[in-house]
């Protein structure tokens, strides 16, 4: 399965917010076990580089985004993605780059926390619990 990695996912893990770290951690060691194939948009970097930095430093940070993307593949964005985005009926444009993202670049599902903000049926919308329940639950 291909899915990719809302940035909030991320965050979580990065900054062990609660009550989301331990979800949110299963699912990126899924993805560094090979369970799942994990993308994250690239234009999430600079997102996470700026809210982690701000909590864990400059270091920390930089060898966390390190690991990310030791095992997970960055998802391109392109014009194609930015003009999907600015015409989808999304409230949030970051929510359309994620969508579009996704749609572009063929995923499987998003993985979010609030799949409230992705009014859509395709690609799949999972939240972290939703996913891992349906891994552990795979014959």
């Amino acid at each position: 399965m291909t899915v990719l990695l809302d940035t909030n996912i991320i965050v979580d893990v990065a900054l062990e917010r609660q009550p989301h770290f331990e979800a949110s951690q299963q699912v990126l060691l899924l993805v560094e076990q090979g369970q799942i194939e994990g993308y994250i948009s690239a234009s999430t970097f600079g997102d996470l580089y700026y809210i982690i930095r701000r909590s864990r430093g400059r270091e920390w940070t930089t060898d966390f985004i390190d690991w990310l993307v030791t095992y997970c593949q960055i998802a391109t964005v392109n014009e194609a993605v930015i003009r999907m985005a600015l015409t989808s009926n999304f409230r949030d444009f970051e929510d359309a780059i994620q969508y579009a993202t996704a749609v572009i670049n063929q995923l499987d599902a998003i993985v979010t926390r609030n799949p409230q903000d992705f009014p859509v049926t395709t690609p799949r919308i999972l939240t972290p619990n939703q996913l891992i329940q349906e891994l552990t639950n795979s014959p």
